[in-house]
């Protein structure tokens, strides 16, 4: 290492060569293509969750100028730099698909790609290759796709919520888990998203990452440390909704707040750390070679700034030529091209819907959702409303949502807001009732029953995307993308019906109410829902 170090010392001291300069010039055209993704980032780097965002890329930059070290000095010319240029190709290709689409998170996912091809371009295949541990790290800085997030975040809740109150319990708490709401007999808390653990879990899964490449030991002690961030988080969580739960049954509800701020953040974060740093002692009782946790770790940075230096030995290789030219190609001709935007399509608003489909009336004033509740859903226009026929044995919800436009959001899935309500499902299927409505299109929808108690339900519900009947949250996005590229629309419906199953009811019979309503939704739902 002091050879190499020494003989960065003795070449020129200048970033003046025209290696840098073809490479300043991929780095702008970059800036300018990938620009809609940048915005993304920025916007989610604004969330809690997602908070730790800049500094991802600076300890990117750190991993980089470490690992190059390492590496020898190469100061002939690069001739393996076609890997790089494809990778660039693939990132183009991704962003303008992205861009096509008007979802900006695949810009950003893209940005990540080109940064690996442009390292391969700069050093070649044979060196840049080794260079994947602080690409990869980059992924900690993006915002997950929504269905990703929602379905983790619920699945988070659930774990933190039992062992919540399997803590509260074992501290003699009289305590019941109702979905994500905790009762406490006089008080219940609401295990809100916030308290899902993920405003923690992003960036200690990053120092995961970090803490794993740093450390010197075997490499299934590397992968206990990178996978443990998770489980510590959740436990970690959990642990603050027990206190927050003791705190509430022994004080009152006014303590909460208190202690929620002061467990909010960081401290959660510190904690997690120190655990993390306890497990990894732990391990070193297993290795071979006794060492301290001090030694165990990577820490050297002495050399970071001559490293630095390397940069300017950058070739002005024919590939690195191409990469600015590409990127700055790609870039002046996404600017030429026609600003596109998102296609708006006319429709009816849901205060239109008729209060009358074939038999069924509905009952009562169409029901408002409480002010959290609207801002999570994210629609744009929606209705909740009570059909009731004379004979049936029960009524009938409906609820649909509108967006018009879901390339930074979208709808959420029922099979995540559900349970979270409190109620479970116990059976769940998706399936093509096409044949029972006698129509020729496919008509996919989940089919579900959920309880509550000795309380059960049937459910339907599908997501509309141009007139496509999707069961599958992630089909429904593919679809999104596809349409976004094809047509520039991104908007899109879910649609849910729910029934009560009576005492003494079979499924059948419940489901045979839903199937009914479902036929009659068949007409007057394309004003609403437009699929052209």
């Amino acid at each position: 290492m002091i050879s190499n170090m020494a003989q960065v010392r003795r070449l020129p001291q200048t970033f003046a060569t025209w290696g840098m300069f073809w490479l300043v010039v991929a780095v702008l055209g970059a800036l300018a293509f990938f620009s809609d993704g940048l915005r993304a980032l920025l916007d989610a780097w604004q969330l809690p969750e997602y908070s730790h965002g800049p500094l991802i890329p600076v300890l990117s930059a750190l991993l980089f100028l470490r690992q190059l070290k390492t590496e020898p000095v190469e100061t002939g010319p690069v001739r393996d730099y076609w890997p790089g240029i494809v990778v660039l190709l693939a990132a183009l290709l991704m962003g303008a698909l992205g861009r096509l689409a008007n979802i900006s998170d695949i810009v950003a996912y893209a940005l990540i790609l080109w940064v690996g091809g442009i390292l391969l371009v700069s050093f070649g295949w044979k060196q840049g290759r080794r260079f994947w541990p602080p690409v990869l790290h980059l992924i900690y800085m993006l915002p997950l796709p929504g269905v990703v997030y929602y379905k983790l975040s619920t699945y988070l809740q659930f774990i933190s919520s039992e062992l919540g109150v399997f803590l509260l319990q074992w501290l003699q708490v009289p305590v019941f888990l109702d979905g994500n709401i905790i009762d406490l007999g006089v008080y219940k808390l609401q295990v809100a998203e916030a308290c899902s653990g993920l405003r923690y879990l992003f960036p200690i899964l990053s120092f995961s990452y970090i803490f794993s490449v740093l450390y010197k030991g075997p490499i299934w002690h590397k992968a206990i440390l990178l996978v443990s961030a998770a489980p510590i988080v959740v436990v970690m969580n959990s642990v603050r909704i027990a206190l927050a739960g003791y705190m509430v049954n022994a004080y009152g509800i006014e303590w909460v707040e208190g202690l929620s701020h002061f467990f909010e953040g960081w401290v959660i974060f510190v904690i997690s750390i120190v655990i993390l740093f306890i497990l990894a002692r732990i391990l070193l009782i297993f290795q071979p070679v006794k060492m301290s946790l001090a030694q165990s770790l990577d820490l050297e940075i002495d050399g970071i700034g001559t490293q630095f230096m390397r940069l300017r030995l950058v070739q002005a290789s024919t590939g690195m030529i191409l990469a600015a030219v590409l990127m700055v190609g790609a870039a002046l001709s996404w600017q030429l091209l026609p600003e596109r935007g998102t296609q708006m399509v006319e429709r009816a608003p849901f205060s239109l819907f008729p209060r009358q489909l074939g038999d069924w009336k509905q009952r009562g004033p169409a029901q408002s959702l409480e002010a959290s509740v609207v801002v999570v859903l994210g629609a744009d226009d929606y209705r909740s409303v009570t059909f009731s026929r004379p004979g049936a044995a029960s009524d009938i919800g409906l609820f649909m949502a509108w967006y018009d436009d879901q390339s930074q959001g979208g709808v959420h899935s029922p099979e995540i807001c559900l349970p979270g309500g409190g109620w479970e499902i116990a059976w769940l299927e998706r399936t093509d009732i096409a044949d029972r409505l006698g129509r020729q299109e496919p008509f996919s929808i989940n089919r579900a029953i959920i309880q509550k108690g000795e309380t059960r339900m049937m459910v339907y519900y599908w997501f509309d995307q141009k007139g496509r009947k999707i069961a599958w949250d992630f089909a429904a996005k593919f679809w999104l993308l596809a349409d976004g590229i094809a047509t520039g629309r991104t908007d899109g419906a879910l649609v849910r019906l729910t029934t009560l199953i009576e005492q003494g009811e079979t499924d059948a019979q419940a489901e045979a109410r839903l199937l009914d309503m479902t036929r009659a939704l068949l007409s007057p739902l394309p004003k609403f829902i437009p699929a052209g």
